[in-house]
């Protein structure tokens, strides 16, 4: 089983800045791909960012690409999301999310295991 707890969440100025964290814990994740994943109001989940736990690999949308960065610490077993230059479309739900494949994948249903979410709001 793989327990996953976001934090960092939070109301921002639209330009603003924020740093999410995913904290894992559970089975080992050297094989896994880690991802963020998010949703608006009224609309379906969608996929942000995702790295590999192993070799470090990264994937954006393209809705975040050049504002994101993905990390890990391998010694913490946590996953970041940093954004910059948040605008009010980045409000949302913002989740970490497991897939055992390892694969980098934007497919929400390939993500096994979810933490509970955190929200993220940007004013304009």
């Amino acid at each position: 089983q793989v327990q996953l707890v976001e934090s960092g969440g939070g109301l921002v100025e639209a330009g603003g800045s924020l740093r999410l964290s995913c904290a894992a814990s559970g089975r080992t994740f050297s094989s896994y791909a880690m991802g963020w994943l998010r949703q608006a109001p009224g609309k379906e989940r969608e996929f942000v960012a995702a790295i590999r736990w192993s070799g470090g690999s990264t994937y954006y949308a393209d809705s975040v690409k050049g504002r994101a960065a993905i990390s890990r610490d391998n010694a913490k077993n946590t996953v970041y999301l940093q954004i910059n230059g948040l605008k009010p479309e980045d409000t949302a739900v913002y989740y970490c999310a497991a897939t055992v494949s390892g694969i980098l994948t934007v497919t929400v249903a390939d993500y096994a295991y979810w933490g509970q979410g955190t929200q993220v709001t940007v004013s304009s």
